[in-house]
């Protein structure tokens, strides 16, 4: 770098006027690191209404009431059952996030049933006769309904014939226990977790922290510190965007999003000597800027801070919303496109990259920049849950996988879904993202959200990208940016990129379509004797296959559960059965079943996201769901369940043989596309997909829009099915083959010597 360089004054032309985006020096930015986590870290304002607030401080009670405890239990455990959402202030918490932070195309019928719930003709209607009182006037509203009555019309709602309440039960449910058990008081602790024997964060982070002063500013920031873009100078330009005109910055290349796509094209034409913005809608939380707490991780690290879901509420979807997007967060598996998965998308799709050595060679090239390592991970490292795994495939003769990882083997974080405090894990913040700033041609603008896509016509019928307006906010100042390209890179994930191409007046009928998410169904079992903990160490190592005969089986792997997950998956039959479940939580393993999916969904130009789950798939997962009970019988579990609303369990070290096999038969003859078991999905991808022709697809098979020329699409919305393992790899991989399409246009259209000037 240049000594202007590394005083982190990278200048980029404006106009109409000039002005400086400033990498501030190391204490400035992590002033605005802070200022940033506080601002995600606020409690959204409750903005409900005094009924709306009487039924959910109700319904919190039902879920999580006060119940007497066993004079047996531990001091810990007796405070727990006694207490209730309402006690610790569950209820206005949630009146927050209602009115301010969850985005759902039915949050309105939502709050109207809270509403209908607080007068007695609405609970009637909603909740039947058990809803009657003994006396006059007999009816009630709900939160005069006993508690008892109140538990036994929310389990029926649960099992109810019609959708909408199946629905306001799930919403419900899962929001409630979510934040209960997620919620902090002012020492950053959870009333519950003593009784759950769980830690908070990771105690290994508290001493890194400690030490922190004497850390170089990398280790202390993050190795992305010098990149960020906070301050756009000279203030006058720090207006509101309805009272200024859009200031414009111009580069070669624009990038919106920085996860397994974005970086990595923002990395290698950086490093190509090209100037590279990249927009990202998230902060920057790196090392021991992290928390590690899972309900403000949740918030500043997960697309709508960890509350999205399907329209129907069939499906809870996890994606990062951070620098570094998903590789942030995720679990660190890595694995290659599989090679039935390469053949089918070469012949049945006929797309020629994949098959070709440029794609093996990019594989090869991201593997190796993300130190991506084979072999087992030492026992010790490993968490209860692939122990479980590993015993009880072993047992039963299946043959177990290990997962290769982008960590060192003995990298035991059982907390990396929150972000990886070493920084061992190397997501796209910790690699590709690095190159461009060591480079010196590019900044990352955090907090920054694309508008739309700008595009021009230019001859006839032939529309070329201009570049991208978007909305800069950090702290209390917003303003409107136009980011002038020579070349756009959209690559902001299979949920967002279709809306952004939709609001841009994008018109292709593919965007949005041909969306595939991974469904995921989980499997449980309690080991009461076992001394590992089951969040802690490495969180995915080994695997387990249902193979199938046309490349559509499953994977059976492991999953991350801190509490307030644990709690939102966990069935509810009662509430004392509920808070018993959660008092083993340190000592119950979750293995689940991932399915490839044919099946397929659609996102709106709203970002609202359906799915229906093709029955073919359905089957696919009643078998991984056998498997998994027989894996878990297998490895000595104590007691074995299944997530299904109806919380069936066997006690399976007491069960004869034969009642074990009948438990077995009812759990895989269950329904599993009814909201009767939650569903989960980590991988998003297909839904702006690579084909032959705009008639199938959204891009060729360079990456370039069908519809705006010079616009190039790099991330999960590109892939052209589901791929049946995590993604990142493959999408990386992609990523960098269409980064080596931009690099040759530019070649073609921009002389060395008038590259723009960052």
């Amino acid at each position: 770098m240049t000594e202007n360089q590394s005083e982190r004054d990278v200048k980029i032309r404006m106009t109409p006027e000039r002005a400086l985006l400033s990498r501030g020096p190391a204490d400035k930015v992590a002033e605005n690191i802070a200022t940033e986590q506080n601002r995600l870290q606020t409690q959204p304002k409750n903005r409900m209404t005094a009924r709306e607030m009487e039924s959910t401080t109700a319904l919190c009670d039902t879920f999580v009431p006060s119940i007497k405890a066993s004079l047996e239990c531990s001091i810990s455990t007796q405070a727990f059952y006694e207490t209730s959402a309402s006690m610790v202030g569950t209820p206005e918490i949630l009146g927050g996030y209602l009115s301010e932070k969850l985005r759902h195309p039915l949050l309105w019928l939502l709050r109207t049933a809270l509403w209908l719930l607080s007068t007695w003709y609405g609970t009637f209607i909603l909740c039947g006769i058990k809803s009657l009182s003994g006396n006059f006037p007999y009816f009630q509203r709900f939160s005069q309904v006993e508690v008892k009555h109140r538990e036994e019309i929310v389990l029926n709602w649960s099992l109810s014939y019609f959708t909408i309440l199946r629905m306001l039960f799930r919403a419900m449910k899962f929001l409630v226990h979510l934040i209960y058990f997620t919620q902090l008081d002012e020492s950053n602790q959870n009333h519950a977790w003593k009784a759950l024997d769980y830690c908070g964060p990771d105690p290994g982070h508290a001493d890194q922290i400690t030490i922190s002063n004497s850390q170089s500013d990398a280790d202390r920031l993050g190795p992305l510190y010098q990149a960020l873009a906070y301050n756009l100078r000279p203030p006058q330009l720090l207006l509101p965007a309805q009272k200024s005109k859009p200031t414009t910055i111009s580069c070669d290349v624009v990038v919106v999003g920085s996860g397994a796509g974005g970086g990595v094209v923002a990395g290698v034409l950086a490093r190509a000597g090209y100037k590279v913005i990249v927009l990202e809608k998230g902060g920057y939380n790196a090392r021991s800027n992290l928390s590690l707490l899972e309900g403000p991780s949740l918030d500043q690290m997960y697309e709508a801070n960890g509350f999205l879901a399907t329209d129907d509420m069939g499906m809870l979807i996890l994606a990062g919303s951070t620098v570094g997007g998903g590789t942030a967060i995720n679990w660190s598996a890595s694995f290659r496109t599989p090679d039935h998965v390469i053949s089918e998308w070469k012949n049945e799709h006929g797309l020629d990259l994949f098959g070709s050595e440029a794609y093996a060679e990019a594989m090869d090239i991201v593997c190796n920049r993300m130190g991506v390592e084979t072999g087992k991970v030492p026992p010790e490292c490993e968490s209860l849950s692939t122990s479980v795994l590993r015993r009880g495939c072993r047992e039963l003769g299946h043959k177990v996988n290990d997962i290769p990882c982008n960590a060192p083997r003995n990298h035991d974080c059982g907390w990396c879904c929150f972000g990886c405090r070493r920084g061992h894990k190397k997501g796209t913040q910790e690699t590709w993202l690095v190159d461009l700033l060591e480079s010196g041609n590019g900044v990352i603008l955090t907090g920054c959200k694309a508008i739309r896509v700008a595009h021009e016509e230019r001859g006839h019928r032939r529309r070329v990208a201009t570049g991208v307006l978007c909305q800069y906010g950090h702290g209390s100042s917003d303003m409107t940016l136009f980011v002038e390209s020579k070349m756009t890179v959209v690559a902001c994930g299979a949920i967002n990129t279709p809306v952004l191409l939709k609001r841009s007046g994008l018109k292709n009928p593919n965007i949005g379509k041909h969306l595939r998410l991974h469904p995921v169904v989980m499997a449980w079992g309690h080991f009461p004797n076992c001394e590992k903990k089951s969040y802690e160490g490495a969180i995915l190592t080994a695997m387990a296959k249902v193979k199938s005969k046309d490349g559509y089986g499953a994977v059976i792997q492991t999953p991350s559960l801190h509490p307030g997950m644990f709690s939102a998956l966990t069935p509810w039959v009662s509430s004392a059965d509920f808070k018993f479940q959660m008092t083993r939580f340190s000592r119950t393993a979750h293995i689940f079943t991932l399915v490839r999916d044919r099946g397929s969904g659609t996102v709106d130009s709203s970002g609202n996201i359906r799915y229906r789950m093709d029955p073919r798939d359905e089957l696919t997962l009643k078998k991984g769901i056998e498997k998994m009970i027989r894996i878990m019988e297998a490895a000595g579990a104590e007691e074995i369940g299944t997530q299904h609303c109806k919380g069936d369990k066997v006690r399976a070290k007491s069960v004869s043989s034969h009642d074990f096999e009948e438990f077995v038969k009812t759990v895989k003859g269950r329904d599993y596309r009814g909201l009767t078991t939650p569903i989960c999905s980590a991988h998003q991808m297909g839904s702006c997909r690579m084909g032959k022709n705009e008639k199938t697809s959204v891009v060729d098979e360079r990456g370039e829009s069908w519809e705006v020329e010079g616009l190039y699409l790099a991330d999960s919305s590109i892939v052209p099915t589901a791929i049946g393992v995590n993604p990142m790899v493959t999408i990386q991989s992609i990523a960098y083959c269409v980064s080596q399409s931009i690099l040759q246009e530019l070649r073609r259209k921009i002389p060395k010597q008038s590259k723009a000037n960052v």
